[in-house]
């Protein structure tokens, strides 16, 4: 039995490196059927983030379908998703450089449909009746020639497979998406919804019969508003309309009649059965048949695979070994979904039917790692700001080769996740156990405002954003000093994007951390309220305030206008090209730390976009915010690190 050596937390040497995380990894999603063949995307960052189709036919043969250097993913909405559909063995996809769609028979090479018109298209369904594509489309164009800010506008369009004639089939409304035909092609089903609100916040399903000659009658709303949420419509083989709603405060699943004009609940649980809609083409449900479905749901903060006998409202679960559950999609008597477990990250599973046996199809990692190296999550329950508890997932240190001194409690880094209406999940992360192997303590905090525990616990963060989450990550953290679990002089912060600012916002306004790190975080609210996407341009109404009018708030909750508050060292992360927060949040906070002769370290990266999708940059941000800590913390890293400038660091 080999002896653990004695060594302080953070100096512990790791076979969880950088280089073996992105070493054979991919991003895995997308996943569609057709026919006995089961397709997904890869996302490579070996391949400097190159959205891959890739076909597994019946022999088990896996191939890229889209040749380099095609790239399937789409700008609709910035966050993309649903870039590609897939029937009788061809494939419809938006290539990333131009934005156009392609159309590729398998095993040939892609041949444009559309022209370089500047428009972009996500979301597809096939009009078999009609021979054309449906779609969501966005248009950019500079029609405000006074300020230099495009307008974008957004629609449902019909795309002829024949000439790839772009059609414009419904206006009107700020957002479009998740366009779905019925079975026999006579109704076309469809979400909106207006700005401020987010797709989260409040939606209309509308209902639309489809002409013969591919014309579309009065739209119909069934279900939704300005203050409901729903998701993910889908038609049932006995032709009900099929979607999730949170009018229950859960996002549960209901079906529409069409004869009676009426709506009824599937299966009423305290769960969530969806994902907030940041991006398209997600897949929660699907049917075996008219009476029984297949679904994911979350429930305590953990997912589960279950079926539904729709007559009696019965759910049962599937005893699986996952815990976070996607794309779930079925065809005939088989199931493919995504699935990871705190021990396993993404895979693409078969799952059958009639056996119940499932087959690993694709792994996001090849790495066998040993489990003495991997830490187990523990769902924490804390008490946080008037009187409210919040939730957590907390992962000790957990090296088999290393103990740290007698006495010594570890550093901790606490994970403010984006969004932020997304949340933590207890599926498989290297990037967490990059941390766990080290000797630090990681706390995933589902602050409130997640996803996941229902409308009220997401409606927290109304009116609140820098202070609900502020507050709960840093009730977080001291309730695990209180516990004596971590060391209280050695608290870190880190998140993107939503979680950035939560980051800085703590960081600023709480004597909580010592030390933070935003990877292309919002620092001024203000300019990014001026200076955003047309999909979350409005976002902040809700959470901070409507803006002008409110200015005030931006700037009092903005931690570039408050710096005088901070007193602790921090690095930043920056893609150069990001369109979602511009790369001046990051150059402005740095520039003011440096001023004020904090320690401060920027690390800048051209030709990444919102979130680094290049092998490299992934790497560099990785190792350099541990070596980050290294210095601040002042703990001797094990492996060689490539350092990092830390300004105004003694």
């Amino acid at each position: 039995m080999t002896q653990t050596k004695i060594a302080a937390y953070g100096s512990w040497k790791s076979p969880i490196t950088t280089d073996l995380i992105l070493a054979g990894t991919v991003g895995l999603g997308g996943v569609c059927l057709d026919g006995d063949d089961i397709y997904w995307v890869e996302g490579r960052p070996s391949e400097g983030g190159r959205n891959v189709i890739v076909k597994r036919s019946t022999d088990g043969k896996i191939e890229d379908v889209i040749p380099q250097p095609f790239n399937a993913r789409t700008r609709v909405h910035e966050y993309g998703g649903g870039s590609f559909l897939i029937a009788e063995e061809t494939i419809y996809f938006v290539n990333f450089a131009d934005q156009k769609i392609y159309r590729q028979v398998i095993g040939e090479e892609p041949k444009a449909l559309t022209e370089d018109t500047g428009m972009r298209y996500a979301d597809f369904v096939l009009d078999r009746k009609r021979n054309r594509l449906i779609c969501v489309a966005e248009i950019h164009s500079n029609k405000d020639t006074e300020v230099d800010i495009p307008v974008v506008d957004n629609y449902l369009a019909s795309v002829d497979l024949n000439s790839g004639t772009v059609t414009i089939l419904v206006s009107g409304s700020d957002f479009y998406s998740s366009p779905r035909l019925s079975d026999d092609g006579n109704y076309l089903a469809y979400l909106s919804w207006n700005q401020p609100n987010l797709p989260w916040d409040g939606t209309q399903l509308w209902l639309v019969e489809v002409d013969r000659d591919g014309s579309l009658g009065t739209s119909k709303c069934v279900a939704g508003g300005e203050k409901e949420s729903i998701h993910e419509p889908k038609w049932s083989p006995d032709n009900y309309l099929y979607f999730s709603d949170d009018r229950s405060n859960w996002w549960n699943l209901y079906r529409y009649n069409l004869i009676t004009d009426t709506i009824e609940s599937v299966c009423p649980k305290e769960a969530e059965f969806a994902y907030p809609h940041w991006v398209f083409g997600l897949s929660n449900y699907d049917f075996i048949s008219a009476s029984q479905l297949i679904c994911s749901y979350t429930q305590n903060g953990r997912w589960y695979l279950g079926k539904i006998e729709v007559d009696r409202q019965e759910l049962t679960v599937i005893d699986l070994p996952y815990t976070d559950i996607s794309s779930v999609h079925i065809q005939e008597d088989k199931l493919v979904f995504l699935g990871s477990s705190p021990t396993e990250s993404t895979v693409a599973v078969l799952f059958d039917l009639i056996t119940e046996k499932t087959q690993i199809l694709k792994r996001s990692s090849s790495l066998e790692i040993d489990l003495g190296y991997l830490s187990l999550p523990e769902q924490i329950e804390f008490p946080t700001s008037n009187g409210l508890t919040a939730y957590a997932w907390y992962y000790p240190p957990q090296n088999k080769d290393y103990s740290a001194p007698t006495g010594e409690l570890p550093p901790l880094l606490v994970k403010s996740h984006g969004g932020p209406t997304a949340a933590a999940s207890a599926g498989f992360s290297l990037k967490v156990q990059y941390w766990t192997s080290r000797g630090f303590g990681y706390l995933d905090v589902n602050y409130g405002g997640s996803t996941g525990y229902g409308r009220k616990y997401r409606q927290r963060l109304q009116g609140n954003w820098g202070i609900v989450d502020v507050d709960d990550c840093a009730n977080g953290a001291k309730y695990l000093v209180a516990k004596g679990w971590v060391d209280g002089d050695k608290l870190a912060i880190s998140g993107g994007s939503a979680g950035g600012f939560t980051t800085l916002a703590a960081l600023t306004f709480k004597d909580v951390f010592k030390a933070g790190a935003s990877h292309y975080g919002v620092s001024d609210l203000e300019a990014l309220a001026k200076d955003t996407h047309k999909f979350e341009a409005r976002y902040l109404d809700g959470l901070t305030g409507k803006y002008p009018e409110e200015k005030e708030i931006y700037q009092a909750r903005s931690p570039i206008y408050h710096t005088e508050k901070l007193a602790c060292p921090a690095i930043f992360f920056q893609g150069l090209e990001d369109k979602v927060v511009p790369p001046n949040q990051a150059e402005m906070m740095v520039a003011t730390l440096k001023e004020k002769g904090l320690p401060v370290a920027y690390v800048p990266f051209a030709g990444e976009q919102h979130g680094f999708r290049q092998a490299a940059n992934i790497k560099r941000a990785l190792d350099g915010e541990f070596y980050f800590y290294s210095r601040i913390f002042g703990f001797v890293p094990a492996e060689d690190i490539e350092p990092v400038v830390i300004m105004n660091l003694d």
